[in-house]
């Protein structure tokens, strides 16, 4: 049986990880405030497209919101839709795909408590945080379960709706990935009033991810992946956050 103690080192941990990045985030803002002519060092070379297979230590891949999907997969999905629509499939199933935009969150939230379906197939590269959130407590509240497929990605604020099924699958191919995200530009407020912003945004999203039951400890790889490149996580690591449920 575990102490109190070591209970706690994997939350002391975890809260190590943000602070850490919080730090980093603040002295960005602070120097972006400092005048609109500089400019943060040249970053490495970009990270592969994610046709190319992950494997554990090689899970970092380009972020692109308009991609149409994962190319060579047995499905052409096309474009991904401006804005989230929920679309029937076969039998008890309703496709939920496209870009989250502002706004989405009411809308689908009102067509998913309308429809009988049972499950939720996601194939969207996010977007919106604040209206992944409140389609997910939708999802939930109306009890449907989710799934990926094989040829699906659910990418950046995706997830969050994906977590919120009360049974979670992931076929052999579905990609679920994080990075950081985007919480406006700073030239806007004050680096410390953003830095608050994004210190309450992530509050709220673990207290989500916990209350759907999954573990919040898994942010800490979008939170140290950037907002360009997206972090793929391993069919272990969905089990191990309980990401998924079977």
């Amino acid at each position: 049986m575990m102490s109190d103690q070591e209970k706690l080192r994997p939350i002391r941990r975890m809260l190590t990880g943000v602070l850490a990045f919080q730090l980093v985030l603040a002295a960005v803002l602070f120097l972006g405030d400092l005048g609109r002519d500089f400019t943060l060092p040249a970053s490495g070379p970009e990270a592969p497209g994610l046709d190319r297979p992950t494997r554990p230590g090689d899970q970092t891949r380009h972020y692109d919101p308009t991609m149409p999907g994962v190319p060579g997969t047995q499905i052409d999905t096309g474009p991904m839709p401006e804005r989230m629509v929920l679309e029937p499939l076969d039998g008890d199933r309703v496709l939920l795909t496209g870009r989250i935009g502002d706004g989405d969150g009411a809308r689908i939230a009102t067509q998913l408590a309308a429809n009988d379906a049972a499950q939720v197939v996601l194939h969207s590269p996010g977007g919106s945080v604040s209206d992944a959130l409140e389609i997910g407590r939708a999802l939930r509240r109306a009890g449907k379960t989710t799934l990926l497929r094989g040829q699906d990605v659910c990418l950046s604020a995706c997830p969050y709706i994906f977590a919120a099924g009360t049974e979670r699958q992931v076929e052999d191919g579905g990609r679920v990935g994080l990075h950081q995200h985007y919480f406006g530009e700073n030239t806007l407020l004050p680096a410390f009033l953003a830095v608050k912003g994004v210190q309450q945004g992530q509050a709220e999203v673990m207290r989500f991810l916990d209350d759907m039951g999954v573990d919040p400890r898994v942010v800490v790889h979008g939170l140290s992946t950037p907002p360009e490149s997206i972090y793929i996580l391993t069919a272990d690591e969905l089990a191990d956050y309980r990401m998924v449920t079977e």
